[in-house]
């Protein structure tokens, strides 16, 4: 048996603290808000700055890199040594990044602010997840569902900020969303004034909880190597749809800017409503079921997208982000599961893998748009949900923990 981190510690009986759930998800909702601005304002950037598709993946990989390389770095480092007000310095990195790409003068300085934006999340995402733990009260997937459904509304309205506030004013109205920046510094600093009693009243106890007996290392490799294939899978996909699909929707509908941006929301919308209901049904049903359903699921209607019409594409899109947005949840509860007592760790790496796979996708598919037409990424990007066959490597963790144990 081993044991849990001062931060992890839990009395059995205590009861969900939504209030706490409700701040994360609204910072959450906060920061993801300032990075999908990011994506969302490539058809005004592309015009001012003269880009080609390349130079947009390369936009994409910088802040999807610099926030996957960093995050389970800084994990790993907090859960030995857990910083209850980092996130307030994670937010004060994308306020900084917002006013860099606001008034930015040259394709480079595009970059730095972009990197600023994606050290914010890479700071965020970890404890923010270990902090939404703490306060599930047991119930991990629905924890974790209210938290990231935050972002992926953040997400959603990010198209919507673009199509009315941006494009209308100029690049410059970047700026004007630092007001949600430093909401979230103030909301974030109580959050962690919480967290920090937490940890107090954690060393105060008698004794630490005790963790599950640990898996075999070969089988938690072989596992997390599953897992992270199916986060490729679904985010490689969701990289084509948050990058290209605006330049699609042009190409192919030939529908204005404004447009594009609301099929896009569309899309985003629903990848909000699946991150709500993955959780609960996980903690449920069972985190496979749902990771099976959700990736392999959304198969049938990727591989028609390419050939559906304008109001069967934003359809399909709708179900596509509902069905594929249900698995991120379960995936990162199961991996929480499986290696108990690294939180920050787990969080870290599936977040930051999640957004390393986004950024080398985007930056992938943007040269191949360059060469061979945006209408070819989406037809070769229809066939990623199979890789949910994968699925069925995932071991029992309740079964393979007897047989440890035993």
């Amino acid at each position: 048996m081993t044991t849990a981190t001062a931060g992890d510690r839990r009395p059995a009986a205590e009861t969900t603290t939504f209030g706490i759930l409700a701040a994360l998800s609204l910072c959450h909702f906060f920061n993801d808000v300032m990075q999908s601005l990011i994506t969302a304002i490539y058809p005004l950037l592309k015009d001012n700055y003269g880009l080609d598709f390349g130079q947009i993946g390369l936009l994409t990989l910088v802040f999807n890199g610099t926030a996957s390389l960093l995050q389970p770095l800084i994990g790993f480092y907090t859960d030995r040594r857990p910083q209850p007000y980092s996130l307030v310095v994670g937010m004060g990195s994308s306020l900084a990044g917002l006013f860099v790409l606001a008034y930015a003068t040259s394709y480079g300085l595009l970059l730095v602010g972009a990197a600023l934006v994606g050290l914010g999340s890479a700071i965020f995402h970890p404890e923010s997840s270990r902090m939404a733990r703490l306060a599930s009260g047991g119930r991990h997937g629905l924890a974790q569902s209210l938290f990231q459904v935050g972002g992926n509304v953040g997400t959603a309205a990010g198209p919507l900020f673009a199509a009315f506030i941006i494009l209308p004013r100029g690049q410059e109205s970047l700026a004007w969303f630092a007001a949600l920046a430093l909401t979230g510094m103030v909301v974030l600093a109580r959050v962690g004034a919480w967290y920090a009693g937490k940890r107090a009243a954690a060393a105060k106890s008698s004794a630490p909880v005790a963790l599950p007996p640990a898996l075999p290392r070969g089988l938690v490799l072989r596992t997390l190597t599953v897992l992270a294939l199916l986060i490729f899978s679904k985010y490689i996909y969701i990289a084509s749809l948050g990058s290209y699909y605006t330049f699609y929707a042009i190409e192919r509908f030939g529908v204005s800017v404004s447009t594009a941006q609301l099929l896009l929301f569309l899309f985003l919308g629903g990848l909000a409503a699946g991150t709500l209901l993955g959780g609960p049904i996980g903690d449920r049903f069972g985190r496979k079921l749902v990771i099976w359903g959700s990736i392999l699921g959304a198969l049938p209607f990727t591989l028609v997208l390419p050939y559906a019409g304008l109001v069967g594409t934003a359809v399909l899109t709708v179900v596509i982000g509902l069905i594929m947005a249900s698995a991120f949840s379960a995936i990162l509860v199961y991996a929480q599961e499986l290696v108990p007592g690294k939180v920050g760790m787990i969080s870290g790496l599936f977040f930051g893998f999640a957004f390393g796979m986004g950024g080398i996708g985007a930056a992938v598919l943007g040269q191949i748009a360059d060469v061979r037409g945006i209408g070819f990424v989406f037809t070769i990007c229809s066939f990623l949900p199979l890789i949910g066959l994968l699925t069925i490597f995932l071991p029992d963790i309740e079964t393979e923990r007897r047989k440890a144990a035993a």
